[in-house]
């Protein structure tokens, strides 16, 4: 086979097309491409099993699931060099797409799981891995019908950050010459950087400036407390959302934590020794993060699942049209849509969704619950799974971060007040409605990263109906490596808290413990705080009136601040060159764009690989933060100091390499 010639991103890849104008890939619809290989398939199983038993005990261990799959499309680009054959474009994009399965199962069963484990239910193994299967299976079931929303009829409008830097490391790292070099210099860089800030105590990863009396003193008095995550990969990650959805996500995160924390602690001050529910400590006594993780993120949870119904309506005409077209594609055998357009057959969809309706129905009616409960969790099961899928798709393409533990909370909260009307408590409901949650959070996880695994399909010209079969594939091996592993773990840690007279090593889970807490404290019918929650829904229907991206705000009212903040820096030098690019125009101008991007994905690629080295590390038994110790981290003014200073120069370093002056383009 003729090998085919590598080229560039088209000019319109990442902005809205003309009226009558169609994106067109690199890979033409026409060609005839490797894709679903062996090869492609093979090593895309084998780095998705690698990557979930790694990635659900570093999970389990200190909360952070590896980010799977910008390391494996870097691990791909290495692996085409193996065979005589190059693997193709669309060969490493399989590859990619398979091997991040592993991130989202993971995510899923780390999240819900071990919080069985932690309430002695000891769920069989056959248990653990049907949850993860059943809800991976759900989760890409329910996207599918909502790609062409997502994916084609919203070109442009959504950013992708994930799906960006995957596309870029493929296609530069492919080409090879100046721009591939950059790339992996940009990635060496992130990599160096985020791995010993995150690892040891070189300098201070948060930015918080309380060294400053005034800014303590707010903080103390008020409640009102800055902070700011100085990482590489926040940094690309803000420069690929643009200026206005970075600005439109720390709107929220400053909503969230300039006014509703300090008006909390306002009001609880006054009651010095009284806990109000959720927390558990007087308002009083809490810090301006104890105030957001008790109250102020439950108004986050609120406002994103109204900006999840307002996206769903929006789509549903779009959605409705793309059935249309899948059933007429199907009448015909397929003819009439081209190959980039093709996704899984329309009555292949309905006929999974019944298989696994079913099969659900059986395992819940096996937890010994009766027909009217087993009813209701399936039908709480199958709606928030799909409502999840548009929540993940929007989350996802704006601003690569999905609100999975959030969502999570919601399904236990709202699946508990339910079932407990059916007569469900006790270590009954506690394992039916942990069940549930497991496979909405896997079901959430799975719709995120599969909508960047098609974006990213989407832009090099793969088959969505290839991407989409594989996926399969792909959670049946991470569902039985991370239910496998989760039982394995179990037997020789315990999860959560040490128990009395265990000698056993603990592994933290925390946020298997959150939902822990939360669906004991439901099934022991303590009240549901609807007031944070109806707080969030307004927020958001205010949003929607003014015209306002609802899931980006909402996004950053849940997010953490320091998240929201480098983000909106990095959105901030993405605007400025932008504007340099669009003053000299023509060649110039557009090399500096494309080597704005390829930094900023490089900087999300190398961020990604530094925080799986450092996961890694956190594996073995000598591993501890002070191993790599300077001696001025324990002095905040001088530790926060230098990590702003690293921080401006990673800003730097961005504009004056996007903007230099090239001999000629690569």
């Amino acid at each position: 086979m003729p090998t085919l010639e590598t080229k560039s991103l088209p000019e319109n890849a990442y902005t809205p097309l003309p009226e009558g104008t169609a994106y067109q890939p690199i890979i033409a619809a026409p060609a005839v491409v490797p894709e679903l290989t062996v090869r492609s398939v093979g090593w895309g199983l084998v780095l998705c099993v690698v990557f979930t038993i790694a990635s659900a005990y570093s999970g389990l261990k200190v909360g952070q699931v590896m980010e799977a799959a910008i390391p494996i499309s870097i691990l791909a680009i290495g692996l085409a060099r193996m065979y005589g054959r190059r693997s193709t474009l669309l060969e490493n994009v399989i590859i990619t797409g398979i091997g991040g399965v592993a991130g989202g199962v993971v995510a899923g069963a780390i999240f819900t799981l071990p919080a069985l484990y932690i309430l002695k239910l000891d769920p069989h193994p056959a248990q653990t891995i049907f949850i993860c299967l059943a809800g991976g299976c759900v989760g890409v079931l329910f996207l599918i019908p909502l790609r062409r929303y997502f994916v084609r009829d919203m070109h442009g409008l959504f950013p992708y950050p994930e799906a960006t830097a995957i596309t870029e490391v493929l296609v530069t790292g492919e080409k090879g010459g100046s721009q591939a070099k950059l790339l992996l210099e940009a990635t060496a860089i992130a990599a160096v950087y985020d791995f010993f800030v995150t690892t040891f105590q070189v300098w201070k990863e948060y930015v918080d400036l309380q060294f400053v009396p005034v800014v303590k003193m707010l903080a103390e008095r008020t409640r009102v407390a800055f902070s700011f995550d100085a990482l590489a990969f926040i940094l690309g990650l803000g420069y690929v959302m643009g200026l206005r959805s970075s600005m439109i996500l720390c709107a929220g995160g400053f909503l969230a934590n300039f006014v509703f924390v300090p008006l909390i602690w306002m009001i609880g001050r006054g009651f010095p020794n009284i806990a109000v529910y959720p927390a558990t400590a007087a308002i009083a006594t809490m810090s301006a993060t104890q105030i957001f993780r008790g109250y102020v993120r439950f108004i986050g949870v609120g406002a994103i699942a109204t900006a999840g119904i307002f996206g769903i309506i929006k789509s549903l005409r779009i959605v409705a049209g793309s059935l249309r077209i899948a059933f007429r594609a199907f009448q015909s055998k397929g003819a009439g849509l081209e190959r980039t357009d093709r996704d899984i057959s329309v009555v292949t969809i309905l006929l999974g969704v019944a298989v696994s309706a079913v099969a659900v129905a059986i395992f819940l009616g096996s937890l010994g619950a009766s027909a009217t409960a087993v009813a209701a969790g399936l039908a709480l099961a199958l709606v928030f799974s799909f409502f999840c899928a548009s929540v993940a798709a929007n989350a996802i393409a704006t601003t690569a971060r999905n609100p999975v533990s959030g969502m999570t909370m919601l399904t236990i909260i709202i699946s508990s007040a339910v079932l407990l009307r059916f007569g469900l408590s006790g270590t009954t409901g506690m394992f039916f409605v942990m069940a549930i949650a497991g496979m909405v959070c896997t079901a959430l996880s799975i719709s995120g990263q599969t909508i960047t695994d098609l974006k990213t399909g989407y832009w090099l010209g793969s088959t969505p109906a290839a991407q989409e079969k594989v996926k399969f594939l792909g959670i049946i091996a991470a569902s039985v490596a991370s239910g496998l592993t989760i039982m394995l773990l179990a037997r020789t840690f315990q999860f959560g808290e040490a128990a009395p007279g265990d000698a056993r090593i603990v592994l933290a889970s925390p946020q298997a413990s959150i939902m822990k807490a939360l669906v004991e404290g439901f099934m022991s019918r303590q009240p549901v705080a609807y007031i944070l929650f109806g707080a969030g829904a307004m927020t958001t229907v205010a949003m929607e009136m003014l015209g306002v991206p609802s899931m980006v705000f909402a996004l950053g009212m849940y997010l953490p601040l320091e998240l929201n903040t480098p983000a909106l820096v990095g959105g901030i030098l993405a605007h400025f060159v932008g504007r340099k690019a669009e003053h000299l125009r023509g060649h110039r101008g557009a090399t500096i764009r494309e080597r704005g991007v390829i930094i900023a994905s490089g900087l999300m690629a190398g961020g990604a690989l530094g925080g799986v080295f450092g996961a890694a590390l956190r594996l073995f038994p000598w591993y501890a933060e002070s191993k790599i110790k300077t001696p001025f981290f324990d002095h905040d003014m001088a530790s926060q100091g230098v990590s702003a200073l690293l921080f401006a120069g990673l800003c730097a370093y961005v504009w004056f390499n996007a903007t230099r002056k090239t001999e000629a383009k690569a």
